[in-house]
């Protein structure tokens, strides 16, 4: 009887009936000695039972608490992971995902712009004319529309500190050696240049055959960098510094153009005046000139790097420049 009690029990929860939970319940109180015995049918009865039970408690809580989120978006809080209340210091709302309000600072614009390191070492001297000769290709494609060549470079400029900062990484993770900051010092100017980028993005809209040939350059830069990388950091920060000094020309030429009436003196856009606490009424020129000044630094950090490594040391032998903007 038991055995007959238990299939019929079975045969109903495999079925979906949901009436069988209740009706199983009641077998049990009914007949205590279903909890008897060690045979299969009653075992699997019991096993039910206890499944069913598991199953309609669980039934009330519920799957995920969502919450309104800006542009229609709406985020899941089930993993208690929300952001918090942001604004600015007006009190107005944060409007940024891409950077917080304590990433943000004022560009110091007293830096020294004509700083040249004069190549003297053969790596020295391999890093300059290599420069000097991607510099040709570059002016001859975009000759006098710099919002096109920044928009373009800036691309390639937030390479060198992620694929640096990714190789010291790993380089302290084999070595179990921490790296002076560096990594963070590397990763912090990749972001930078990140930012310039999206604030060129916002100024020139690029075209389809300019995204394709960001594809092209920036598949080909990152691999060759990787790769000089590997076998001479002290000349990959070379080559980095005096790509800087070559994007310090190129963006005073940019301020050249703004001064002659060639290029409109556009107002700022909102993401600039927010990452470089510009006045509200900051214009292009106001961000170029910043732009400038982030770049005159880069090229200070890259070329320390590279003296470092020249003089034998290693990176994490001298304190990295974080916060250096």
């Amino acid at each position: 009887m038991n055995q007959l009690v238990a299939m019929s029990v079975m045969r109903g929860l495999i079925n979906g009936r949901k009436h069988s939970i209740g009706y199983a319940r009641t077998v049990v109180r009914c007949h205590p000695n279903v909890w008897d015995g060690d045979d299969m049918p009653l075992l699997g009865l019991r096993m039910m039972v206890m499944m069913s039970s598991y199953s309609s408690s669980s039934e009330s809580v519920p799957e995920k608490v969502k919450e309104k989120g800006e542009n229609g978006i709406v985020p899941s809080s089930y993993w208690g992971i929300s952001r918090p209340k942001i604004t600015r210091e007006d009190g107005s709302p944060w409007p940024w995902n891409c950077f917080m309000p304590w990433e943000t600072y004022r560009a110091d614009l007293s830096i020294d712009l004509k700083k040249h390191h004069v190549p003297t070492t053969f790596l020295d001297k391999v890093a300059y004319r290599t420069v000097k000769l991607l510099r040709i290709p570059t002016d001859l494609f975009f000759q006098r529309r710099y919002g096109c060549r920044a928009m373009m470079l800036e691309t390639v400029a937030a390479v060198p500190g992620m694929v640096g900062g990714m190789l010291l990484h790993l380089k302290s993770l084999r070595k179990f050696q921490h790296s002076g900051g560096w990594i963070k010092a590397l990763l912090e100017e990749a972001e930078n240049e990140r930012m310039h980028l999206m604030t060129m993005v916002e100024l020139v809209k690029p075209k389809w055959y300019e995204r394709m040939l960001v594809l092209t350059v920036q598949g080909v830069f990152f691999n060759a960098f990787f790769v000089l990388y590997l076998l001479s950091p002290k000349l990959a920060h070379r080559v980095v510094g005096y790509l800087e000094e070559e994007a310090i020309h190129s963006y005073t030429e940019y301020l050249k153009d703004i001064d002659s009436g060639s290029i409109e003196n556009v107002p700022a856009p909102a993401i600039a005046i927010d990452y470089w606490r510009l006045p509200k009424d900051a214009t292009l020129k106001d961000v170029i000139t910043v732009i400038r000044a982030d770049e005159a630094h880069h090229r200070d950090v890259n070329h320390f790097a590279s003296d470092i490594q020249f003089q034998g040391k290693e990176l994490r032998d001298a304190p990295a420049p974080l916060g250096y903007h």
